[in-house]
């Protein structure tokens, strides 16, 4: 059974051609934005790491990465999930300063990612980090740094929009603040993923803070979050309202990352006391790195939202199960 939704009357929003230009217009544009909005340079970036360095990202802790082995260099590589961890130790190793970070395109491949509307086992993101003093580590600086994200965001919608008359996306640039845990007290009935699109069709920019942490009604996470890049108090998802799909969407899970405190009860809380060997975590524990703010922009994601695409595949190159196919095809949808 096909998990496509196609909404009734639907019609891609573009020629094939136009839309290949309108993904090349949204990628180049926001990457410029983004930058000039948060001190940002860009880097070149890792496809795969080494299995045992730590650096992966372990997302949920249950998705497999894709391993090859590597003879001459008699190691095993791993696909990277994303580039969490690894732009952290980029930021030492490069001698960025607080204040200055780099941004990168992040390609990924989730093997165990179920397929819909949203999702593809291929992962393209921008990937951004920035050091930042202990004395921001705080809610008031995370805000700050995620109005200035909406603002490069509603830019190159506006600039899109010039550019392609025929768009008419409209992004809202005030951003909607609220905990997991307000969330759960203001929906109590609600499954998480109701009570976000509940607050989005409210308040259509909603920057949903302090995730994986247990909730106090539920007893369990709102979402899960790896206990070792992100602070669970000093994070969040970028969310908008998708007229389109009428739902919730996300383009951005981001945050302050861990210190030396934060990472070591999350991986107890978590669980993971394991991870304390790794070199990554061991150089974290010992105050070895910077401290940091970062996150991912779903580039896809991005190009949906400001195209007004319904799904995924009409702005990305997959592969999709033959019932997401046909159901497309029979409805007039190009997967790439």
């Amino acid at each position: 059974m096909s998990k496509v939704c196609i909404p009734q009357g639907y019609k891609t929003p573009l020629s094939v051609y136009e839309m290949q230009r309108a993904i090349e217009f949204i990628k180049s544009n926001f990457q410029v934005n983004l930058g000039n909005a948060l001190n940002l340079r860009r880097v070149s970036a890792p496809l795969f790491v080494e299995e045992n360095s730590g650096l992966n990202d372990n997302l949920n802790g249950v998705e497999r990465p894709v391993s090859f082995d590597i003879p001459d260099v008699h190691a095993t590589g791993q696909v990277v999930h994303s580039l969490a961890k690894w732009k952290r130790l980029a930021l030492k190793r490069y001698q960025f300063h607080p204040g200055k970070g780099l941004f990168t395109d992040m390609n990924a491949i989730r093997r165990d990612e179920v397929v819909d509307n949203l999702h593809s086992i291929y992962v393209d993101q921008w990937d951004w980090e920035k050091v930042i003093l202990r004395e921001d580590r705080t809610e008031s600086y995370l805000r700050q740094t995620v109005r200035a994200i909406m603002g490069a965001v509603c830019e190159t919608n506006d600039a899109l929009d010039i550019a392609f008359p025929s768009l008419h996306t409209r992004i809202d640039r005030d951003v909607y603040f609220i905990s997991t845990q307000e969330l759960e007290d203001r929906f109590p009935d609600l499954t998480p993923k109701q009570r976000e699109d509940a607050i989005c069709r409210e308040h259509h920019t909603v920057f949903l803070m302090q995730i994986g942490g247990n909730l106090k009604r539920s007893g369990q996470p709102h979402d899960g979050r790896a206990p070792d890049y992100d602070d669970w108090q000093l994070n969040g998802d970028i969310l908008l309202w998708n007229p389109v799909l009428e739902r919730s969407f996300e383009i951005s899970s981001m945050g302050i990352r861990v210190d030396e405190a934060a990472l070591d009860r999350q991986l107890t809380a978590s669980g993971c006391d394991d991870r304390r060997t790794l070199p990554f975590h061991r150089m974290l524990l010992a105050g070895e790195l910077p401290l940091t703010i970062g996150g991912g922009i779903g580039q896809s994601r991005l190009c949906m939202m400001m195209i007004g695409t319904c799904h995924i595949g009409e702005v990305q190159a997959s592969l999709w199960d033959p019932e997401t196919v046909q159901t497309c095809e029979s409805a007039g949808i190009m997967l790439l």
